[in-house]
């Protein structure tokens, strides 16, 4: 028979230092993750017959990606606090019906997604008013990049399966190797094969199907709940229902920012394509600040997962405070630093120096206030951990898709300078901030009542048995 045995209990002790115990390794996993993926921008950048034009046209599809992608992903958030929460209480046979569903369930999403990106992504690249200096070969990259849609997705599913247990390594050293791989072969399909942007895409998509290989390995030799057996392989209503329940109005949460996103890159396309490979550039740097943050909301949302599943729901306010120093500590040293750098950082993706100008310009813009993208997260997190995935869509709804959209036609419109672009950004946050602060006390308030509520009727049945 199967049996518990938890890499990290949650749900008792001191919250601080657990956090940063999960957090470190799913942070250097992301940091990794980006520091292969800024190996591609860097490697096509430097090393292609094209530079500007073929960074250009790999950056073009960052938003579009996160667009179509982020959906399925967001059910992985499911699958984690389903999981987190059968940990939580205990219940081994709800774990392994979760474990064999959401597998599944990412193969499934995963060939959808690949299938109709790899169709239409001309199609999406047109519509985003892409350069058509750049169009032919952002078409490539997006067309085999969708083909490792597949492994991209069934090996988050997997990674978030092993961190709702508290294994963080394990996928840390996944990435490392798929990583290093995904660079040797960049410098070998680009410098020496001169294949350029397919190149990239292709070195992309080898080390994606490596690193699930890994994943799904490490789950068929687990000897606990996390045990995959792939005869079990199957979809189970209850557990579906409750991965979507949390995973779907992520995926849609996630959306949001990227529909908005999405809008946004349009309007940097109509700059030329120095403006879109210094945006890129740009971006680039400060998703090591934003991977770092998003690692601490992770935790947040699988830490109040186990707590909501084992009744520890007062721990749930200790959480979300210590998610939000540690958030706060990592932009302002992580982010003062690529400001600090920000030249010679950005120098290293390209030896264009009006797209390093064009990089600075936005980073001057974003870095000094994204701790509070962070809060915003680690908010949505415990939201997430004490299953309401709902409440977070609402603020992101109106503060992240509507606003900045309505920004890009009315403000933009009037003041059309990138600056005016990327303050949208900022004042978006500070407006969500505002929002799910509201969200989480609401949440917070009636999940108390509720299990106050339950303990009473315990008490007063166990009495009535007396």
């Amino acid at each position: 028979m199967l049996k518990f045995k938890r890499e990290m209990d949650m749900t008792k002790g001191g919250v601080m230092g657990k956090l940063i115990a999960f957090t470190l390794p799913l942070a250097l996993s992301g940091i990794l993750q980006l520091l292969f993926n800024a190996a591609d921008l860097v490697v096509i950048g430097q090393f292609s017959e094209t530079g500007a034009e073929s960074l250009a046209a790999v950056s073009s599809n960052n938003a579009l990606i996160s667009l179509i992608i982020n959906v399925s992903i967001g059910l992985s958030v499911g699958a984690n606090v389903v999981m987190a929460q059968s940990i939580g209480s205990r219940d081994m046979d709800r774990a392994q019906r979760t474990l064999h569903t959401s597998i599944l369930l990412s193969l499934i999403c995963g060939i959808i997604v690949a299938f109709v990106g790899a169709f239409c992504a001309r199609y999406f690249l047109e519509w985003m008013n892409t350069d058509p200096v750049v169009l032919d070969k952002a078409t490539v990259y997006l067309r085999i990049y969708f083909i490792g849609a597949p492994a991209n997705i069934v090996y988050n599913f997997g990674a978030a399966i092993l961190r709702a247990k508290g294994d963080t390594k394990r996928p840390l050293i996944f990435l490392f190797i798929a990583g290093v791989l995904n660079a040797g072969l960049n410098l070998i399909f680009v410098i020496f094969a001169h294949l350029d942007v397919a190149g990239v895409a292709l070195a992309t998509i080898i080390s994606q199907y490596v690193s699930v290989v890994l994943v799904i390995v490490a789950l068929l030799k687990e000897k606990d709940y996390c045990k995959l057996i792939i005869r079990k392989l199957a979809i189970k209503k209850r557990e579906l229902l409750d991965i979507l329940k949390v995973g779907l109005p992520s995926g849609i949460l996630s959306s949001f920012f990227s529909v908005a996103n999405v809008i946004i890159q349009s309007s940097i396309n109509g700059f030329g394509y120095q403006v879109m490979a210094g945006n890129s550039t740009g971006a680039s740097l400060e998703a090591f600040v934003y991977t770092s943050m998003n690692a601490v909301s992770n935790a947040a949302t699988t830490f109040t997962g186990q707590n909501v599943g084992a009744k520890r729901n007062d721990r749930v306010p200790s959480i979300l405070t210590n998610s939000c120093i540690i958030t706060t500590f990592i932009s302002v040293v992580l982010g003062g630093i690529i400001l600090l750098f920000g030249e010679p950082l950005a120098s290293l993706y390209t030896r264009d120096p009006a797209v390093v100008a064009y990089a600075l310009d936005r980073m001057k813009i974003i870095l000094p206030i994204y701790f509070v993208c962070g809060m915003v997260e680690n908010f949505v997190g415990c939201l997430r951990g004490m299953n309401y995935a709902i409440l977070p869509m609402i603020p992101s709804f109106l503060c992240v898709c509507v606003y900045r959209i309505v920004w890009v036609y009315t403000i933009f419109k009037t003041q059309h300078t990138t600056l005016i672009l990327y303050l949208s950004y900022p004042i978006s946050w500070l407006l969500n901030l505002v929002m799910d602060g509201i969200m989480y006390y609401y949440a917070y308030s009636k999940t108390i009542r509720v299990s106050k509520t339950m303990r009473d009727d315990r008490n007063t049945l166990e009495y009535v048995r007396t």
